[in-house]
């Protein structure tokens, strides 16, 4: 059994991390966050001890590491919102423990490289939450990709909208700064599928840029694809809005509808449980993912010629 300490414990996906921990037969001695709203670790682990103050939380993690009485940290999972990821992960490593992090790894492609010299200084790791490279649909397409003649170009649209209140551009969400903004912060692990499964990226043009939406066009080895990402109800196709659905999220692949909306309850278990058997992903299978977002946040929006998502037709 390994012991775990978590930080961003009231957050939206900590519930996720708490449940893989649990699953996986491991406890959870420690957690951490600024908000006390946190009542859901009675759900999952009542004992473990838990900090307000991420100086308290570093004493303690650091007490259990000198004690030396079976309950020193092995892991800690990163749940913080994601300009915090970079420093959290440092911590976990010069800690003496592997870090498990959650999307977005990082803001920036050059934190990764500060990471890896981490790594190596302490011997310890990061492993990070790519959730989709472990879904069964989204393995059988990269399968049957690999298995195309080179040079095969497919038609891929990646349409995504999950909407959000008021509340959400007056949280640390809202701040370009602090998420990255919406392709970063609800899009960067479609992008990473979309590597995952069509190889190298290509070409990278942004069509339309705000606070709540974006959308471009990507060229990868084997694909071709529009995207458009929203946080914006209005933009859920009519019919839908009318029957009061409030996401709506599409792939297809040379006009195919790619079916894998079932599944994913219990992807972070299974996720843990590669890291667990020494098979996570680590930093370098970020990489294209954070480049991808990170050169949307600053590129120049180019207009609406060649190919481009049909949603802007709106």
């Amino acid at each position: 059994m390994k012991n775990f300490a978590l930080i961003g414990a009231a957050g939206y996906i900590a519930p996720r991390h708490m449940q893989a921990i649990k699953a996986t037969g491991n406890n959870l001695v420690a957690a951490m966050d600024t908000n006390d709203s946190v009542g859901i670790i009675d759900s999952h682990f009542p004992n473990a001890d838990f900090f307000t103050e991420f100086e308290r939380f570093d004493r303690h993690i650091d007490k259990l590491r000198r004690a030396d009485n079976g309950r020193k940290i092995d892991y800690v999972s990163i749940c913080s919102p994601n300009y915090l990821h970079d420093s959290h992960m440092r911590f976990a490593l010069r800690a003496g423990a592997d870090a498990i992090c959650e999307k977005p790894l990082v803001l920036n492609p050059w934190n990764i490289d500060g990471l890896q010299e981490i790594e190596r200084d302490t011997d310890h790791k990061v492993n990070t939450i790519l959730q989709l490279r472990v879904h069964p649909s989204i393995v059988a397409l990269r399968e049957k990709v690999k298995n195309q003649k080179n040079g095969t170009k497919h038609d891929v649209d990646l349409t995504y909208i999950t909407s959000r209140g008021n509340w959400y551009l007056q949280s640390w969400k809202g701040d370009l700064k602090k998420s990255g903004g919406i392709a970063t912060n609800i899009g960067v692990h479609f992008f990473d599928m979309l590597h995952f499964i069509f190889g190298g990226l290509q070409a990278n043009t942004v069509h339309h840029s705000s606070d709540t939406k974006a959308a471009g066009y990507l060229e990868y080895e084997n694909a071709r694809v529009r995207w458009f990402l929203s946080v914006d109800v209005e933009d859920v196709p009519e019919a839908q809005r009318a029957a009061g659905q409030r996401t709506y999220r599409s792939i297809t692949v040379d006009g195919e509808e790619i079916e894998f909306s079932g599944g994913f309850t219990d992807l972070h278990n299974r996720s843990y449980e590669e890291i667990l058997a020494g098979r996570g992903f680590g930093l370098e299978e970020n990489r294209t993912a954070i480049l991808t977002v990170a050169a949307i946040r600053t590129a120049d929006i180019v207009p609406l010629t060649g190919e481009y998502h049909p949603f802007l037709k709106k």
